[in-house]
């Protein structure tokens, strides 16, 4: 996925495993299939997993990850536990974690999950001091990736309206920014961070876009989850006011016309669920 992505093989993640926590030496490792960008998955054994960062870029993730998830409380879901941090060895360069399993499916567009207004309300009402939120900051700060995202994908055969998303980005940008104090958001909202069993959510993954920052950033699965039919009902549980909500709307499509030209020939759940958000958002000619 990235031209400087170091190469994770499960051979050197035995070795990572058995050398330096011992009493795992035993459980089966297995690669897992995933949509994430920044870790290698592997599950251990039934009840853990470890996550290696794909790039140095990532690797700062780890002992933010760690931070945050060490500060939370008061929420409806679970969240994964750090069992362990890594040394790099085995010719893998960077620190790398072990958490603890968290059973339940991803989320799929479409399928509205229950308790995520629940769960963001929830996250929002954290009052321990934390990091800025990755992307809690004010939309104009990606004004120019998005502008040129949205003319890179214009130039791709991807079914695309790029005047449509001009506009609803710039619909986004006059909006009034965030008066209020920083709130925590996760800021990474997406289907495959949202664990649910029968129906219901039941966990969130991948905490290290986590902070403080505009409550925006969590209206993201509006788009990227829900549908027409039950994006006013998720908006209306999480009380969102006009200018939060085009903020939020702006927030998932940027990150849509980022992810999609990046992406599309290296990462199916990521630019499918791209497609989806700018299907959602009127961002696709009609057939």
């Amino acid at each position: 996925m990235h031209a400087d992505q170091h190469a994770v093989d499960t051979g050197p993640v035995r070795r990572l495993v058995d050398g330096q926590f011992p009493r795992w030496a035993g459980l089966p490792l297995t690669p897992l299939a995933s949509g994430g960008t920044v870790n290698a998955v592997y599950r251990l054994g039934d009840d853990l997993t470890v996550r290696l960062p794909l790039t140095e870029g990532g690797s700062g993730d780890i002992a933010k990850e760690r931070r945050i998830l060490g500060t939370l409380g008061g929420l409806p879901v679970a969240v994964p536990a750090v069992v362990a941090v890594g040394e790099p060895a085995e010719g893998y360069p960077w620190p790398w974690a072990v958490h603890g399993w968290l059973d339940g499916a991803p989320a799929r567009e479409g399928h509205a999950a229950r308790g995520l207004a629940e769960f963001v309300l929830a996250h929002r009402a954290n009052r321990a001091d934390g990091p800025p939120a990755f992307r809690g900051q004010p939309l104009s700060t990606v004004d120019t990736a998005t502008r040129r995202a949205i003319e890179d994908l214009s130039r791709t055969d991807e079914p695309f309206d790029p005047a449509a998303a001009l506009a609803a980005w710039s619909e986004a940008l006059d909006a009034p920014e965030w008066a209020g104090p920083p709130c925590w958001v996760h800021g990474d909202l997406m289907p495959g961070n949202l664990l649910l069993r029968d129906g219901h959510l039941t966990g969130v993954l991948d905490w290290a876009t986590a902070g403080l920052g505009d409550p925006a950033a969590d209206l993201i699965p509006a788009w990227n989850l829900l549908t027409a039919d039950t994006r006013q009902g998720f908006r209306d549980a999480v009380g969102a006011d006009d200018a939060t909500w085009a903020r939020g709307r702006g927030r998932a499509l940027s990150m849509a016309v980022i992810q999609l030209p990046y992406y599309r020939h290296t990462n199916p759940v990521i630019s499918a669920n791209a497609r989806y958000v700018l299907t959602e958002l009127g961002c696709v000619p009609a057939p």
